[in-house]
């Protein structure tokens, strides 16, 4: 009964820009002094991001004037930029937007009131009764969340459809005065991008009770999802919005904050499933910054291939905030595989400080067939000729599949 990914799909904006040139436009508008432009630079040059996108030309970044004029701005380019989306992610999965049961759509950049899912809803023809959930608030943690989110509710509905939308466009909040370090970290890191995800609730076959998978040929299957919140961690990692934009909120506390707590949630939550780390084939780490890559590597002892992807992604688009963890997902379902039958995990960092762990689970396109005992998950029977996992008892199990 656990749902399966049909299909991730990103959408960039049209302009790109080198780490050189943005940190350029950033130091020319914010005035800055020698001192201040050579630590922009060095912190520039540390964040690991090689190519970023951008909502508006690189000209223009920076030139709104107040918070009003920045939100505006944001609701019209967040729209069109999550309509490029969903079409794509829809169209990857067969799937028609009057589909669609439900539609999640996060982003922390901009508010909308409306939301984007309501503005959305007739830009693609979706129905009138479509469930929505806009998310606000969770940063960038709210990609995995609103996926945990996603997988809750295809396992109360099995058989309907879902999607759900990140988008941020960080650019626009571009400080004009009193620009802190912060700013300038954040500066180096973060880029534009939405990444749209389409679902489907898993269905017993009526006759045997088997598992039957929505597609042989696309994603994996959520297997199930847990939430931490780490405590007295509260200041360190957030936003404030000032009279120009929002502003970052942002301590170096934050990587020990990750290293202390990220391990005992992360094997706690593969135990409830008799996997440890060594069981993961892959991993979907947030890029929140090579510090934060850092202590995630050293909180799990994961070897430098384990966060390839994650750090792949920060070069070429920056930290996407909410959407990252769902744009390293896309270029692993594309790109990078892993073997049928091997488990993934998702792991979102955000405000609070908090984490989301999304277990995921490939699955395999054969028949039922017994499973190694050295995957992590017993060997499971079936009735001949049905499609099922090539391994795991919890991709089967609904009782193992809850979330916290």
């Amino acid at each position: 009964m656990n749902p399966q990914i049909l299909a991730v799909r990103s959408a960039l904006p049209d302009y790109r820009c080198v780490q050189a040139e943005f940190t350029d436009a950033f130091a020319t508008r914010g005035r800055m002094n020698p001192a201040e432009r050579s630590l922009l630079e060095r912190l520039h040059a540390a964040a690991e991001v090689k190519t970023r996108h951008t909502v508006l030309p690189l000209a223009e970044c920076g030139v709104l004037l107040g918070a009003e004029a920045v939100n505006d701005r944001y609701i019209d380019e967040a729209t069109r930029l999550g309509e490029r989306a969903l079409h794509t992610a829809l169209d990857a999965a067969g799937v028609a937007a009057a589909d669609l049961d439900l539609l999640i759509v996060t982003s922390v950049t901009g508010v909308a009131v409306p939301s984007l899912d309501a503005r959305l809803i007739p830009v693609l023809g979706m129905r009138s009764d479509i469930r929505r959930l806009p998310i606000f608030g969770l940063g960038c943690v709210a990609g995995a969340a609103a996926l945990g989110r996603l997988h809750d509710y295809l396992l109360a509905w099995p058989g309907q459809t879902a999607a759900l939308l990140a988008i941020e466009l960080c650019s626009l909040n571009w400080p004009t005065s009193g620009i802190t370090t912060a700013d300038m970290v954040a500066a180096g890191l973060f880029g534009d991008g939405a990444v749209a995800l389409v679902a489907r609730g898993g269905q017993d076959d009526a006759g045997t009770g088997a598992q039957v998978s929505a597609s042989p040929v696309s994603g994996p299957h959520v297997i199930a999802s847990r939430s931490a919140v780490y405590p007295d961690s509260g200041d360190a990692l957030g936003w404030r919005l000032s009279s120009d934009c929002f502003r970052i909120v942002l301590t170096t506390e934050l990587p020990a904050v990750v290293e202390r707590g990220l391990a005992d949630s992360v094997t706690e939550f593969l135990a409830e499933h008799d996997l440890t780390i060594d069981d993961i084939a892959s991993w979907i780490c947030h890029p929140g910054g090579p510090k934060v890559l850092d202590a995630v590597q050293r909180a799990l002892k994961l070897p430098d291939s384990a966060v390839a992807a994650s750090r792949r992604s920060l070069a070429e688009v920056g930290n996407l905030s909410s959407a990252s963890v769902l744009h390293i997902l896309e270029m692993i379902s594309d790109t990078e595989r892993p073997p049928p039958g091997s488990a993934s995990l998702m792991i979102g960092l955000g405000p609070g400080v908090s984490a989301e762990l999304v277990l995921l689970r490939w699955l395999s396109s054969g028949s039922c067939s017994g499973s190694s005992p050295a995957s992590g998950w017993p060997s499971l029977s079936c009735p001949p000729g049905t499609l099922r996992p090539c391994s795991g008892a919890a991709a089967w199990s609904t009782a193992s599949a809850t979330s916290r």
